[in-house]
């Protein structure tokens, strides 16, 4: 019987103790973009700053499978840089999609449709455009995309890398194609972006605190547009600049969605932040004229869609 606790005290002593998981978690406020199957929220305060550092990844595997570091990149065109591909072709102004099937009430602003109709209708007119895109989401070394941008951010690291800020009409044909999809992949919703995500928050009881769910840029990836662009829906938003006929509120304009259950297609926009928001969802990707420059075609011709404002 004393063999037996002192044999117990041994082991006890020997034991190693569990490890605490050592992560400090990104205390973000949700940004204001509501649920697709709840009543809208009001938009929360934002708390992100422009030089909040971004914090360790979870440990949870993210929807698409990472990489180890940023994927290597070889040129497709000779008028682009390597890590950009060449999108040309005649993009529609205006297109009509329609949903054969809802997963969410169609009347929600974030529905989501689970397919559409396998041919859309360019109900605008057809214009040309030539121009380069980054491949991938804006990222550091290890092939995440950077967060907690902005508009004018945004603006400031493509004029870094001397690209610009992608217009909107410039991102959804990058994002569609000349087949006007309304998904990069298809007509019909599929489980290959970093998207429908409903792990958003922390365990914290005292406040929501959204969790840090980006997924690095991974060259094996099935969420891919015509193109060849990665990551146009889903994972991150990404600043784009405004076009309309009216004087915007705000030049900024959000595309892609990011990881949380919203719309994630190539023509919805985010317009109700301002130029100067930023939060953990918000990353970066550029544009860029290619090597010889486009022809003047009009209204989205290359000198004119890069009058982006001070």
């Amino acid at each position: 019987m004393g063999g037996l606790a002192l044999g117990g005290l041994i082991l006890a002593f020997i034991m190693p103790y569990p490890s605490l998981r050592d992560a400090t978690p990104l205390v973000r406020e949700l940004p204001s973009v509501p649920s697709a199957s709840a009543p809208r929220p009001s938009a929360p305060t934002r708390t992100a700053q422009p030089n909040t550092p971004r914090q360790p990844r979870p440990t949870e595997p993210p929807a698409v499978a990472p990489t180890a570091a940023a994927p290597p990149v070889t040129p497709t065109s000779a008028f682009c840089p390597a890590d950009m591909v060449l999108v040309e072709g005649e993009y529609c102004t205006h297109v009509r999609h329609t949903c054969e099937h809802w997963l969410d009430d169609e009347k929600l602003p974030f529905a989501r449709c689970g397919r559409y109709a396998r041919q859309a209708q360019c109900v605008g007119k057809r214009v040309p455009m030539r121009f380069c895109i980054d491949r991938f989401e804006s990222a550091d070394v290890d092939g995440v995309p950077v967060n907690h941008q902005s508009f004018q951010l945004a603006k400031q690291r493509c004029a870094s890398q001397h690209k610009q800020l992608c217009t909107e009409s410039e991102w959804n044909f990058a994002c569609e194609g000349e087949e006007m999809l309304p998904y990069p992949y298809g007509t019909t919703r599929k489980a290959v972006c970093n998207q429908d995500r409903n792990d958003l928050f922390e365990n914290n009881p005292k406040r929501r605190i959204l969790r840090d769910l980006r997924a690095p840029n991974d060259p094996k990836s099935l969420c891919v547009s015509p193109f060849g662009v990665f990551n146009m829906v889903g994972n991150m938003d990404e600043p784009t600049l405004r076009e309309t006929n009216r004087q915007p509120k705000f030049n900024n304009a959000l595309k892609g969605g990011w990881w949380m259950a919203g719309r994630n297609r190539c023509r919805p926009a985010t317009t109700a932040h301002d130029d100067y928001y930023n939060d953990i969802q918000v990353g970066v990707r550029c544009c860029k004229s290619p090597s010889d420059a486009a022809p003047d075609n009009g209204p989205l011709a290359n000198d004119q869609r890069r009058t982006d404002p001070p």
